[in-house]
């Protein structure tokens, strides 16, 4: 699926791209790669951005975007559909008064909003503020769940684009244009706003200010299995109708969002997160609600696993990685030198590979990045994924004890530092508190749906390696 970029569109490089020789070279994207551009190609790069003007610069926008190295900033007025274009889906179930804050905070110009009862016990109240917002009402009777009345106002759109808004978020002003604009290209079949928090309150409130589930950064991306972002959460986002076909699978009560994510990215469309768009989201803040949707959250990798092997790993390695993780388990100077000298070699056996007139200064980069990103998923996999296994290992060894202590403190204080500048940030304890339970109750989760679908598949790390596109 690869149609032209619209004229006009205008794409900026990912900070994250790593430019050499004169642009010439670029590596970074979603899965990462090296991008080798001709020097005319480079050339119509202007401080990282690019304006289609042209068909060239229509072909090397459309490979900078579907490779994730580059992303849309703005795009012609004319080429964005409009507000009427798009018809608003609500879920709810007995929560009459979020719903009527969010019909409150849509535009008036929509082309339509549906509100999906689905078996709320105060029906009255429901259709009493559904009606005094115009929208349109459908009921289930019963609950059947999410994914069901999601689906029953998607039926019933009529419009080229459907946003789905869950009743406990309220969209901020603006947010519908940055969406819209990333439709003006044709193969984008879905596109998600950034997801932030309604208010925080208390210890945990501060914590899901600053580390939600929900919230994927302030960086744009391609959405895309086993990157940065791998998926968007349905509390919020927009499908182009004819794109998503019945949409959920109503079979699945977690975990649905990300596998219409990964069947649409399956199908060759392209899936965008904006977070020049924000949706605010009312937080779970009680300890043991928070906990428990959590713990939830965790139960939804082993079914999408099943359905899409491969996509949704707890690490995703390569031979010098996967061996500089088991070697910092070790926790053993001798070991933490030899993840040193492994990472090294890697970076000198890539040096010989690279096309570029630096190759073992831009591997030495390369590798030492891959290298914060192989810390980083070995501490998230002691803590979070593997952490019945971890905890059975310091019981028995006092050697593993001690890694686990340091591995759980460091990761807790390290990501604390990270949000220093969050005004909502919580105190070091409290923080790290939070962030231990949350990887306790999602990795319970993910266990015991591992039990019960009788599969280690969510468990299981998986292999990856360099890309390569073609130049151009």
């Amino acid at each position: 699926m690869e149609e032209a970029v619209p004229d006009g569109m205008r794409i900026l490089l990912d900070r994250h791209a790593i430019v050499v020789d004169d642009g010439t070279a670029l590596f970074g994207g979603a899965p990462p790669r090296m991008l080798r551009l001709s020097a005319a190609a480079a050339a119509r790069l202007e401080d990282g951005a690019l304006e289609v003007r042209d068909p060239m610069a229509a072909k090397l926008a459309r490979r900078l975007l579907d490779a994730g190295i580059a992303h849309p900033v703005s795009v012609p007025a004319a080429a964005v559909p409009p507000a009427a274009d798009v018809t608003v889906v609500v879920p709810v179930k007995d929560r009459v008064d979020g719903l009527a804050r969010l019909l409150a905070a849509l535009p008036a110009d929509l082309g339509a909003t549906i509100v999906v009862d689905d078996g709320s016990e105060d029906a009255a109240g429901i259709r009493a503020v559904a009606e005094r917002a115009g929208a349109v009402l459908l009921r289930h009777p019963e609950a059947r769940g999410p994914a069901a009345a999601r689906n029953a106002g998607l039926a019933a759109a009529r419009t080229p684009l459907v946003a789905f808004l869950d009743s406990d978020v309220v969209p901020q002003p603006g947010w519908l244009g940055p969406l819209l604009a990333r439709f003006a290209d044709p193969v984008v079949a879905l596109a998600a706003p950034r997801i932030v928090a309604l208010a925080g309150h208390g210890w945990l409130g501060g914590y899901e200010s600053v580390r939600s589930s929900l919230d994927l950064g302030a960086d744009p991306a391609l959405v895309v299995p086993k990157s940065r972002v791998a998926y968007v959460p349905s509390a919020a986002l927009v499908v182009r109708r004819d794109a998503v076909g019945d949409g959920f699978d109503e079979r699945m009560h977690v975990a649905e969002d990300v596998d219409l994510v990964l069947r649409l990215h399956e199908a060759g469309w392209r899936l965008r997160y904006e977070p020049a768009s924000r949706v605010a989201h009312e937080h779970r803040t009680t300890l043991r609600a928070w906990w428990l949707r959590k713990a939830y959250y965790g139960t939804g990798a082993a079914p999408l696993s099943l359905r899409h092997p491969g996509s949704v790993p707890p690490m995703v390695l390569n031979t010098w990685s996967a061996a500089v993780s088991a070697l910092l388990l070790r926790g053993r100077p001798w070991s933490v030198l030899a993840a040193l000298a492994v990472a090294a070699g890697a970076a000198e056996q890539l040096a010989r590979k690279l096309p570029v007139r630096e190759p073992r200064r831009t591997a030495a980069r390369l590798i030492g990045l891959g290298a914060v990103g192989t810390v980083q998923q070995t501490a998230d996999a002691v803590t979070r994924h593997y952490w019945p296994i971890a905890l059975v290992a310091a019981l028995v060894s006092r050697r593993a004890r001690r890694t686990v202590a340091v591995i759980a403190l460091a990761e807790g204080v390290l990501d604390w530092w990270r949000k220093r500048h969050a005004p909502d940030r919580p105190g070091l304890l409290g923080y790290v508190l939070a962030r231990r339970l949350d990887d306790l109750a999602y990795g319970g989760g993910l266990w015991w749906g591992a039990l019960r679908h009788r599969t280690l598949e969510p468990l299981r790390p998986v292999g990856t390696g360099p890309d390569r596109s073609p130049d151009l």
